[in-house]
């Protein structure tokens, strides 16, 4: 049995399953199940797609982010890349029972992962022109014959150029799925597994023009089917894959995570400097990142780092160079600083619904240097912005350049194919859950080390809430039990 897994980073049900235009994904719809997955905390493209690959939370994973901590130290943090996943995945899984498998674009895949197959880098490669990107490397001759310079992604996307990007999101695109349908039909393989990146950069750049929610939005502008025409486009493209396929090949099309309007910056940082929590030596005269600020260690008690979500940093004594926070204070001090995160507020003193989790509460593991807590702005309607320099605690623009949205918690899936259950709109899937189902679709075995739950035999309709309420109870179960809050 094959697998095909078509990743389409951060799609949101509503546009992939609402629009009667995308013919193929509604043909599919009623040959198998679909709706919200739901990703993991945070729900970031790092670690998210690995997540769903090993069936396996970011803290069991080590990873936590694009960047994460590689010590104690302040400014020690490192980017992730393909090296820094070390769990099982589908593919890996596949190649012990003797199965191929091409993997193109999935993050992080740089350097290019050495499995029974191809690997094709992903975003995080650096230049595809200098650097070696796949494996086996004869593999970028034949890309090159194909379609030229391969666009791992489009540089320099958070632009006001709309037009220029636009083009160049289209142009990427269209040689990703040249490249996808030429090692589709000439590659021998058991297991496909694609990502899209294309998706995710046209709704970074156009959502104020498409969701007549969002804060700059204005009605009747040039760009307002932007968003809806591509997720045509990305159906046409699709079809084409389809047709490729046998009877015998189980498709999955699934997101990371999704997307949701950004209502602007909340600047962590600044936050902290109010509450005498970080300590500047001098105050910069202009925005500044935070890596290039001037900042009395010896008096600061937390700092972050900005982004979609908000990792924020203890200064603890005998854990970093010159901590502040004694051991024996850890967890009071820490459920102070999560009560006054989640009371957070807007510009006009509206309270923001900032979520505030502990990692060692949502992971099974944590592994490696974990943030002390992870906070999402606003249920992620705000992004955390980590600069100085702002005089504000609230900002429209982003500190990384334009931006109009955020990820969200739920993204999509579409199962269909050889003993997928035709049961429509399903409920309750999550992003761990993926691996164990496709394997036992596939009939492989499924590794004890994942965590979700196979639902090839479990699928429920989302009429059938009960069942799915005692699924969700299970899961809350296992957690409590492993934390030792329950036995």
């Amino acid at each position: 049995m094959k697998i095909l897994v078509i990743g389409l980073d951060a799609a949101v049900p509503e546009l992939l399953f609402g629009d009667e235009r995308l013919t193929n994904i509604r043909h599919l719809m009623t040959m198998g199940s679909y709706g919200r997955l739901e990703s993991i905390i945070p729900p970031i493209t790092v670690p998210a797609w690995m997540c769903m690959s090993t069936s396996q939370d970011p803290g069991s994973l080590g990873v936590y982010g694009f960047r994460n901590r590689a010590d104690h130290s302040y400014d020690g943090l490192s980017f992730a890349n393909s090296k820094s996943i070390h769990e099982l995945a589908i593919w890996d899984q596949i190649a012990r029972e003797g199965g191929r498998s091409t993997i193109i674009g999935v993050p992080p895949a740089f350097p290019p992962r050495k499995v029974n197959g191809i690997c094709i880098g992903c975003f995080l490669t650096p230049d595809t022109r200098k650097d070696q990107y796949t494996h086996p490397a004869s593999i970028k001759d034949q890309i090159r014959e194909l379609v030229g310079d391969y666009p791992v992604d489009v540089k320099g996307f958070r632009t006001e150029n709309k037009s220029w990007l636009l083009d160049e999101i289209y142009a990427m695109s269209q040689k990703h799925f040249a490249t996808v349908r030429h090692f589709l039909a000439n590659n021998d393989w058991d297991y496909f597994h694609f990502v899209e990146i294309g998706l995710d950069r046209l709704q970074h750049g156009f959502w104020k023009f498409h969701d007549p929610q969002h804060v700059l939005y204005q009605a009747d502008n040039p760009y307002e089917r932007v968003i809806r025409d591509y997720y045509f486009y990305l159906d046409q493209e699709i079809g084409k894959l389809l047709e490729m396929l046998d009877d015998e090949t189980i498709v999955l099309i699934a997101s990371d995570h999704g997307a949701q309007r950004l209502d602007g910056g909340f600047c962590v940082n600044e936050w902290l400097i109010q509450e005498d929590l970080l300590v500047l030596n001098e105050y910069p005269k202009e925005i500044t990142p935070f890596s290039k600020l001037s900042i009395n260690w010896e008096k600061t008690k937390v700092w972050s780092e900005g982004g979609y979500y908000a990792r924020v940093f203890f200064n603890v004594k005998g854990r970093e160079p010159y901590g502040t926070i004694a051991r024996s204070d850890y967890e009071n001090f820490r459920a102070e600083i999560k009560a006054k995160l989640e009371a957070t507020t807007d510009e006009q003193a509206r309270h923001l619904g900032t979520q505030v989790y502990l990692p060692e509460e949502i992971y099974r593991y944590v592994h490696n240097i974990a943030p002390d807590l992870i906070v999402h702005f606003g249920g992620l309607y705000w992004r955390s912005i980590g600069s100085i320099g702002h005089r504000a605690l609230h900002v429209q623009e982003n500190d990384t350049g334009p931006d109009d949205c955020n990820h969200s918690q739920f993204g999509s899936f579409l199962l269909a194919g050889p003993g997928v259950p035709t049961l429509g709109e399903a409920h309750g899937t999550r992003l761990l859950d993926i691996a164990p189902t496709l394997l036992e679709l596939g009939g492989y075995d499924i590794p004890h080390s994942m965590q979700g739950k196979s639902m090839a035999h479990g699928m429920q309709s989302v009429q059938s809430e009960a069942a799915w309420m005692d699924y969700g109870e299970e899961i809350i179960r296992e957690r409590l039990s492993g934390l030792g809050y329950i036995s």
